[in-house]
């Protein structure tokens, strides 16, 4: 019997380096940081450093809410039994609201499509189209809606169609810009192939182009709906009829149990809002996704059948025979003939007609008119003229000031939406949970504070905590649970799933799965969700001064109420330049992550 000897394993060489023939040791490195990485991580830690000192500048404090208790209970008390209004008038309320804001949606989209296209690389007929086109976007997008009201309002006076026209021009910056990525992502085979047989660009889009990118489209506009239904409560506090009118009439007279009435009213009318349009753009996404897979899995022959077996062979199928039969030649007879009215074509055509009978009805309840629009394009230089140029009226010290307060709101109520909407995102995404139930609990919560406006959140803050800027970061980090617990259960659900299955394997535990091999995955996404939601946060925390939140919005509402306007143009070009400031940022940003 042999015997085999074991030896020790040899230890590494040392001194300069291995001997000639021995392989060199393997050691485990970390990859070396770039500098646009390490500069990135500086500005995230910045923003992250701004938020916390924002948090302690603005003495949010566990003191600062229990000596708002008895506010709160005071207020609870003021507000019960709520005041709702007669039947009648509230339907007319509502049916007012939801009028403007489908007028309103559909005027963005009217506007948005040729933007798109002169914005979209692939259909645009230049670079210097596609700069004009991507700037007035981000104009658009910029500005908030209640300066565009505070314009309209100059113009076509208390009504709805002030409403329309802010509420519209101002959902031109997002759909425009969604709608040019959706363009710019479409299949170019169509288009290539009608090009072929000599269509021109207008032949090419309109056959090729829009109707692939028609069910993003769709989506996007019904996105916009029930964001434009949460901005109609701040337009009612400059003249704006519909329920956020009769809200702001009911604030200003202290009037808390017809406000708090109203404002579950448009709670409710917001929720159930993002609920249909929600099961809606899934359901059209699903659609368009299951189309592209199908096309990309299967050839498709003209005149051929798909075998339903996978590996199948296509094979044709035989033309029905015709009551005239073969023409003379022996040739095969080509007849264009309408798909069959099946029952899904059925169920498109009546969502078709309902949709077209909706617009109609909510444009003559709007006000919409040919008179009016005319007045409206004649006035718009004189008004124009209103705003220029910009001035100061001798404050312009305290607009520094207030908009240093103004982006400490945001940097706070940022952070709070952050601590927050991570562990309630993490709930609500089913890869980490593991249960279906649970995830869609927390989904539940997180849609019913999104449908909650920032606007109700603010007011409830301001009797509570009192006026000033508390009120306003503690309304935003509330109000951005709602968006970014959404991001961030959407962007871990979307995660590569083949790392923590390989955790799971070894025998790790859930949270280490979750911080292993989810979480790392998901960050650079969650980073971009975040910047953005510092952004959004930026221009409410302007509107939300309105109310008495605090901030650069209070001189913005004061300065339209005595017309002086060009003291609004220099409040719009400040928080214009901050909110391109971080959004630069955050491309960058995102681009050094992607």
């Amino acid at each position: 019997m042999s015997v085999v000897e074991q030896h020790p394993p040899a230890a590494p060489p040392t001194g300069p380096g291995p001997g000639p023939g021995a392989t060199p040791p393997h050691r485990r490195t970390l990859a070396r940081p770039t500098a646009a990485g390490l500069s990135a991580a500086m500005a995230l830690l910045l923003c992250v450093g701004g938020g916390v000192w924002a948090f302690i500048a603005l003495r949010l404090n566990i003191a600062t809410l229990t000596d708002s208790a008895d506010n709160a209970v005071n207020f609870l008390s003021r507000t019960l039994p709520l005041d709702f209004p007669p039947t009648g008038e509230l339907l007319s309320l509502i049916w007012q609201t939801l009028a403007i804001v489908v007028s309103a949606t559909v005027l963005s989209v009217v506007l948005s499509v040729p933007l798109a296209l002169l914005a979209a690389r692939n259909t645009s007929p230049g670079a210097g189209a596609r700069a004009v086109s991507r700037g007035v976007i981000v104009l658009c997008r910029a500005v908030p809606e209640v300066v565009f009201a505070i314009a309209a309002f100059r113009v076509f006076g208390l009504g709805g169609m002030t409403g329309v026209v802010a509420l519209g021009v101002h959902s031109v910056g997002m759909v425009g810009k969604l709608y040019a990525d959706a363009v710019e992502q479409t299949d170019e085979g169509p288009r290539t192939a009608l090009r072929a047989t000599g269509a021109g660009r207008l032949q090419q889009i309109t056959g090729a182009v829009l109707p692939q990118a028609l069910p993003s489209l769709v989506a996007t506009a019904l996105h916009r709906l029930d964001i434009n239904l949460r901005a109609s409560a701040v337009l009612g506090f400059v003249g704006v009829n519909g329920l956020g009118y009769a809200l702001s009439t009911a604030i200003t007279t202290l009037d808390y149990r017809r406000a708090m009435a109203l404002a579950v009213v448009l709670l409710l009318l917001c929720f159930v809002a993002e609920s249909v349009s929600g099961a809606i753009r899934r359901t059209l996404l699903q659609d368009v996704t299951t189309a592209r897979r199908s096309r990309r899995s299967w050839p498709v022959f003209p005149g051929a059948r798909r075998d339903e077996r996978p590996g199948g062979t296509a094979q044709a199928r035989p033309s029905p025979p015709t009551a005239a039969g073969p023409p003379a030649g022996g040739g095969t007879a080509v007849r264009r003939t309408l798909p069959r009215w099946s029952a899904r074509r059925i169920r498109g055509t009546t969502w078709l007609v309902l949709t077209v009978a909706l617009v109609v009805a909510s444009a003559v309840r709007s006000g919409l008119s040919w008179s009016t629009l005319r007045r409206g394009a004649e006035s718009f230089l004189p008004t124009l003229g209103d705003f220029l140029p910009p001035g100061t009226g001798g404050i312009g010290g305290q607009l520094w000031a207030d908009l240093w307060v103004t982006l400490q709101i945001a940097l706070a109520g940022t952070l709070i939406g952050l601590v927050l909407a991570l562990p309630l995102g993490a709930l609500a995404a089913r890869n980490v949970v593991g249960s279906p139930r649970v995830a869609r609990f927390f989904r539940t919560v997180i849609l019913l504070v999104r449908a909650v406006p920032e606007l109700v959140l603010a007011i409830v803050f301001v009797v509570v905590t009192g006026l000033g800027a508390v009120s306003g970061a503690l309304a935003l980090g509330v109000g951005s649970v709602g968006l970014l617990g959404k991001l961030v259960a959407d962007s871990l659900e979307e995660t590569e799933p083949g790392p923590a299955r390989a955790l799971v394997a070894t025998g790790a535990r859930r949270h280490q799965v979750f911080f292993g091999a989810v979480l790392p995955r998901a960050w650079p996404a969650v980073v971009g969700h975040l910047l953005y939601q510092l952004d959004v946060n930026l221009r409410s925390a302007t509107l939300l001064g309105i109310v008495g939140a605090g901030g650069i919005g209070y001189d913005l509402l004061n300065a339209a109420r005595v017309l002086q306007f060009p003291v609004v143009t220099t409040v719009v070009l400040m928080v214009l330049a901050l909110v391109l400031l971080i959004e630069g940022l955050a491309v960058w940003v995102r681009k050094v992550y992607a």
